[in-house]
């Protein structure tokens, strides 16, 4: 039996096949346009882009698996998070989605604080109002567009979108759902009373499921344009990084995630729903029936090598700057990075906040800009590790993913920033494998997620932090903490 999954990226669409034992035996992958950024801080893009690149992505996965080739038994879909998809009645896109980057909805924020009270939506949703949410954008469609509100009739995320496109059916998962903020994330159901408060119908919103369970089947035209057989059932999935902890094998409390990609996520998963009352926390289902997680962001992980690199050092790859930088000492000597290039999560909740380099003296060098860019996201990630220690929330290994598992450097700076041995994956493969996962559950191939991810996932290396570096990380992470109250004046 093999077993597809999808990710519906930001930069573009992935799909990979998996067999029966787990292993991954093809992929491909197909960019999306750039997204659109009219103004600062907005960022959206084209929903039938998606679509067209999930259809080559899947094509060419197909394409690219071995010989003998098998039936697709079931495929489960993943992708980034928040992005409003707007239908009308025949199933139009109405307007290119706001996506989770997008951060021009502060005023919707003030106004469900106003109209709700923060305490009181933390208590129905388990989360606070914040630019990046689904429902915030809604909002903003109905306060500056309303004629195109007017006409909405279905409201999806990305991933949904297209798997709408694949199967004709509007469905979402639970742990997607939970980052809408209309989910009330204690009873895995929409809020009724949010929804009414906001003003937007239920109607609307797409049936809520639990991530490996069969929520729609592929249609005759879609098998025809992709590849698939008609009638393979799908499974719900989840959002980007509530697949990715499945497909690292984040599943039980005490089990947490540390993911570099664009942003920086920590992950931890929970036995029942942890409320931040501040909201630095975002508090999601799990992708796991009967779980929950918590989870704290950082912006501009990923995003502040790459914005170093394109802006300093064109031309030169990213293995080079790190080989220079491994000769500069732990804390950089002094040289500090606020990773803040489109304002911060977690933990202070502020879109307008900027980055900063701070510290800087004669005697520093490119390499040590570098080292200070890796420190400085690891620092941004620890605030969420502090905030798991102050709600008493379990960690008992930490296993890396995305862009900071794979270089040596970063590696070890995140083992020594954390205080804690870190966990690197032979084959850390992503969201799109742990869809690959849930759809063999869903196709009764595997009883649960527990016994899929026993199967497929295998620790390739530990790394204890080194004992010399514990005592400059913590000097530094102590000095890092006082950047964001200097920032936060400078506005």
């Amino acid at each position: 039996m093999w077993f597809l999954g999808m990710d519906v990226g930001t930069g573009g669409t992935r799909a990979v096949v998996a067999d029966e034992n787990g292993r991954l035996i093809s992929g491909a992958a197909a960019e999306h346009a750039p997204f659109r950024v009219d103004h600062p801080g907005w960022a959206e893009q084209d929903p039938e882009d998606w679509w067209r690149a999930a259809k080559e992505a899947i094509v060419s996965a197909l394409a690219a698996a071995p010989e003998p080739k098998q039936p697709i038994a079931a495929l489960g879909l993943t992708g980034q998070m928040h992005g409003a998809v707007m239908l009308d009645e025949n199933g139009a896109v109405l307007r290119p989605s706001l996506i989770w980057c997008d951060t021009r909805t502060q005023p919707e924020c003030d106004w469900l604080n106003e109209k709700i009270g923060y305490e009181k939506l933390i208590e129905l949703t388990c989360n606070p109002a914040l630019p990046n949410f689904t429902l915030t954008k809604l909002l903003w469609v109905k306060t500056h567009q309303p004629e195109i509100f007017a006409k909405i009739r279905h409201v999806m995320c990305p991933k949904d979108y297209a798997r709408y496109r694949l199967t004709g059916e509007f469905a979402i998962d639970v742990q997607e759902a939970s980052g809408t903020l209309l989910l009330d994330v204690t009873h895995r159901r929409w809020s009724a009373e949010v929804a009414e408060a906001a003003g937007i119908p239920l109607e609307w919103l797409p049936k809520v499921y639990e991530s490996p369970e069969v929520c729609a089947r592929i249609s005759g035209e879609a098998a025809g344009l992709t590849g698939l057989i008609a009638g393979t059932p799908v499974v719900a999935g989840a959002g980007d990084q509530g697949a990715g902890a499945v497909g690292m094998g984040i599943l039980q409390p005490g089990s947490v995630s540390a993911t570099i990609g664009t942003s920086g996520v920590v992950f931890a998963a929970t036995a029942s729903p942890t409320k931040d009352p501040k909201g630095r926390l975002h508090t999601f289902c799990h992708a796991v029936p009967g779980l929950w997680h918590v989870m704290g962001v950082t912006q501009s992980a990923g995003l502040s090598f790459n914005w170093l690199r394109n802006t300093f050092f064109a031309g030169q790859s990213y293995d080079a700057l790190t080989a220079a930088a491994e000769k500069v000492p732990a804390g950089s000597q002094g040289l500090e990075w606020a990773p803040y290039l489109l304002g911060e999560r977690t933990p202070h909740l502020d879109p307008e906040v900027r980055a900063a380099f701070t510290g800087i003296s004669t005697t520093h060098t490119p390499a040590h800009f570098t080292r200070a860019v890796l420190e400085g996201v690891a620092y941004s990630l620890r605030d969420t590790f502090t905030l798991f220690a102050e709600l008493g929330i379990p960690v008992s290994g930490i296993r890396l993913g995305g862009g900071g598992a794979r270089g040596s450097l970063w590696r070890r700076i995140q083992a020594g920033v954390y205080g804690h041995a870190v966990e690197i994956l032979t084959a850390e493969e992503g969201g799109a494998f742990g869809c690959a996962l849930m759809a063999g559950v869903g196709a009764g191939h595997w009883t649960n997620l527990d016994e899929a991810c026993a199967r497929a996932i295998e620790v390739a290396e530990r790394i204890e932090p080194n004992p010399a570096d514990l005592s400059a990380y913590e000097a530094g992470y102590a000095r890092w903490r006082k950047l964001y109250p200097a920032l936060k004046t400078l506005r």
